[in-house]
């Protein structure tokens, strides 16, 4: 470990440090935060900054860039310093340029948070932030960080410890038909409200039973929703004790668990101007004439260090066949597969895959590094040291959790 000196800087647009909307006007309080008002920034912007931070700190070499997934694309525009500056590369589930599938996810995240009614344009108040878009944002993301076989493995139809929760499958159910099904079709919902009263005179229709005075029922969902009463119509009318379908299920629980643990960290207009840097990134931008065939082999064949490409068979995100294609463009390139079912994840969960594929990388393409003499973290600081595998802080953009991912 003593052989590198690691540098791990943050990117523009996120609320856990650098410039981002949650950053005060020109580092000054009295005249507010960015919001909505910060500048799109791009990958090759973070590139750039990151830079002169480098220069500043004395740095006239870099051994490797070492990134995954959007930290990927930051390794690749970092290779365009030249061989002078940077040595090797090694992207690991990432891709040339963000695809129409990356775009279309990103979108859809992004309107989950437009719909939210608290959004307001972007200038929400921090104390009541739209913070219902942004789970169902973060919900959606969840979904292209694992695969399809990954959440059947882990849930199945497994439905969440009954203990922990009351409702509609619990041992406490609604007095009425009507309000058994408007519990049904709202479970999950953040916003739902007690059953609206239906005009007397009009003929009975889907609107739930009129609330009245009466003992008050309770629909609890500790993990995400918190607790919802509303009051049962009078008289009431007990619904038979019958067998019901399943109505919520363990992979509900997880997405609608995460979701409200995300919002607790994160901040919505981030999340947007994250995803819109997502979306810009384009290796061959202003690289190469734009009626160039196949622009973006054309930009990565300008890479000269050697790199080590790293891809997942099962990432739906960015996919396997994106990694063959920077490989094969890279002149002085490898490429290995990290052997897992769980997605795009799994470049933040099999490590010592990822650490045998790039140790033997190092060891073949920074010899006099690897060959030095060096002391191990154990060495350093006894049996109280991280070891392989042991994660130590979460990941920029939430992909992976301290305490969460392996917890899966």
């Amino acid at each position: 470990m003593t052989r590198f000196f690691i540098v791990c800087l943050n990117s523009l647009g996120s609320p856990y440090g650098s410039a981002s909307p949650v950053t005060s006007v020109d580092g000054n309080p009295k005249r507010g935060r960015y919001g909505p008002e910060f500048p799109l920034t791009t990958v090759r912007d973070d590139v750039n900054i990151h830079k002169l931070v480098l220069d500043d700190l004395g740095v006239r070499q870099i051994a490797t860039v070492v990134g995954g997934s959007m930290g990927g694309m930051l390794v690749l525009e970092y290779a365009y310093f030249g061989t002078e500056v940077v040595r090797t590369i090694v992207p690991l589930a990432t891709s040339s340029r963000h695809s129409a599938w990356g775009i279309s996810w990103g979108e859809a995240q992004r309107q989950s948070i437009y719909c939210d009614p608290k959004y307001e344009d972007g200038y929400y108040s921090f104390d009541d932030p739209p913070s219902t878009g942004l789970g169902a944002a973060r919900m959606s993301a969840l979904l292209t960080y694992r695969s399809r076989d990954s959440f059947e493995s882990r849930f199945g139809r497994n439905i969440p410890d009954p203990s922990r929760k009351q409702g509609i499958n619990g041992n406490q159910h609604p007095s009425t038909p009507s309000n058994e099904h408007w519990a049904v079709h709202n479970d999950g919902h953040k916003r739902v409200r007690p059953p609206q009263p239906s005009p007397p005179s009009t003929p009975k229709t889907n609107t739930p039973p009129a609330k009245a005075n009466g003992n008050s029922l309770q629909f609890t969902d500790p993990q995400f929703n918190g607790t919802t009463t509303f009051s049962p119509p009078t008289p009431p009318t007990p619904v038979n004790d019958r067998k019901r379908a399943t109505t919520y299920f363990s992979a509900q629980s997880y997405l609608r668990y995460q979701g409200e643990k995300f919002v607790k960290r994160f901040d919505s207009n981030c999340y947007i101007a994250i995803t819109r840097k997502l979306d810009t990134h384009d290796v061959s931008r202003y690289r190469v004439p734009p009626d160039t065939p196949n622009e973006v082999a054309a930009a990565l064949s300008q890479i000269k260090q050697p790199a080590l490409v790293i891809g997942i068979e099962s990432d739906g995100l960015f996919t396997f066949a994106e990694q063959q294609e920077i490989a094969a463009a890279i002149p002085n390139s490898r490429l290995r597969t990290i052997d897992s079912p769980e997605g795009h994840d799994a470049f933040l969960l099999q490590f010592e895959q990822v650490n045998n594929h790039i140790l033997e990388f190092f060891n073949e393409v920074l010899p006099e590094i690897m060959d030095a003499p060096g002391t191990s973290l154990d060495e350093l600081n006894g049996d109280d040291s991280k070891g392989v595998g042991e994660m130590a802080k979460s990941s920029t953009f939430g992909e992976a959790e301290v305490g969460d991912i392996t917890a899966w």
